[in-house]
Parts: C-alpha cells; sequence; structure tokens
C-alpha cells in the first residue's frame, strides 16, 4: 500500500467515524476499491465547496456525474444491490 493510498483510507475513516459499523465497512470497500475515483469526487467537490456550493449538494452533483463508475466499483465491491435502491 502506497502512502497516498495510506492516506485515502485513513481520510474515509474520519469522514465514516459517525455511522454504523456496516456502512464503514462498505464505504471502506469502495473505497479500497477504486481511491483514485474517490479521491477525484473529494477534490471536485471540494472545489465546488470554495465556491459557495454548501457541500451536501456539492456531493451529489459530484456523485451524479460520477454515478456510472462508482456503480461499477459498487458492483465490483460486491455492494451494489446495498447502494443502489
Amino acid at each position: 500500500m502506497g502512502i497516498k493510498q495510506f492516506f485515502t483510507k485513513e481520510a474515509a475513516k474520519y469522514a465514516t467515524r459517525k455511522l454504523p459499523e456496516d456502512q464503514k465497512e462498505m464505504i471502506n470497500n469502495l473505497v479500497e476499491q477504486d481511491p483514485k475515483l474517490f479521491e477525484k469526487i473529494a477534490k471536485e467537490t471540494k472545489e465546488l465547496v470554495k465556491k459557495g456550493k454548501p457541500e451536501m449538494y456539492a456531493s451529489f452533483e459530484v456523485m451524479k456525474k460520477y454515478q456510472k463508475e462508482l456503480q461499477e466499483v459498487a458492483e465490483k465491491a460486491g455492494v451494489q444491490k446495498t447502494v443502489i435502491r
């Protein structure tokens, strides 16, 4: 595991600290499958927040942009049915 992957994983742990254990595990599995995708999502969300968009709306906008990639990652991680309702 490279240093960048380590910090991505640690950031995911920090971001999910208030979630139930099963949701933490699911998100960590997703991040482990494609850390670069989640780095891109985080970067783009942060840019939108800096421009004044509320964090929740910025997250939704960026997640919608990467919906197809997120579905593929969820499928690889075996959590597709949990993520897509």
